[in-house]
């Protein structure tokens, strides 16, 4: 009977794992479809399949709707660096500059595609819940530092025109880069202006590439 114990306990916490996981995707789907503040954890839970109580364990609302945005676009939830994710580390991994620039601009616009509705939510709240501009505040903080670490990535693969620049020009491309890439260019040429997302991915590469190359062609201010 003892033998039976950690591969019972393996199946309670591979079930708790996807029952987390339903509730932070039906949390991301409600959100994106009501908005935060119209939004409920009866709602949320109605739509996962479970007891409000069991949402209730995963945290108030402004924490689900954080861990239910990390979980949609990153594909786990925490308050983590994206660089730390496994899909992120695999195409970091790869010795081509122009292939990792074109992985890593694929990820991201898929990701835009998936949480475009929740992040517009996610904004939204953040003008008028504190702990939600909190939450906001710190995961804007969290996205320009892993832009920071995509440049000097970028560099030490070989990208010529990364190497020559200062502290203050590799900001200052990680700002351009953040730019472009966000959810809110996503929404605009989608949701805004009816781009198709091949479209929308073709040009975010070709930016995103002419940013890059063309890095340190301006004087910083």
């Amino acid at each position: 009977m003892a033998g039976t114990r950690p591969y019972r306990s393996t199946l309670r916490q591979e079930h708790a794992q996807q029952t987390t996981r339903r509730i932070l995707e039906a949390a991301a789907g409600v959100f994106s479809a009501r908005g935060y503040a119209s939004a409920s954890l009866a709602d949320i839970a109605a739509a996962a399949g479970v007891s409000v109580e069991s949402v209730k364990v995963h945290g108030p609302k402004r924490a689900l709707l954080l861990a239910a945005f990390e979980l949609s676009f990153g594909g786990e939830a925490g308050e983590s660096s994206l660089t730390e994710r496994p899909e992120i580390a695999a195409i970091a991994a790869l010795d081509d500059p122009y292939e990792l620039l074109a992985r890593l601009v694929a990820f991201i616009a898929a990701a835009n595609a998936r949480t475009g509705g929740l992040w517009s939510t996610f904004t939204a709240a953040s003008r008028d819940d504190d702990a939600v501009r909190i939450a906001y505040t710190e995961l804007l903080g969290r996205r320009h530092a892993d832009y920071l670490s995509m440049v000097s990535l970028l560099g030490e693969r070989g990208i010529a025109s990364i190497a020559p620049l200062s502290p203050a020009g590799r900001r200052e491309l990680a700002d351009a880069l953040s730019f472009v890439m966000s959810p809110e260019g996503h929404q605009q040429l989608i949701g805004e202006s009816g781009w198709s997302f091949e479209r929308y991915a073709e040009w975010l590469h070709a930016t995103v590439r002419t940013l890059i190359t063309e890095a340190g062609a301006a004087p910083t201010g």
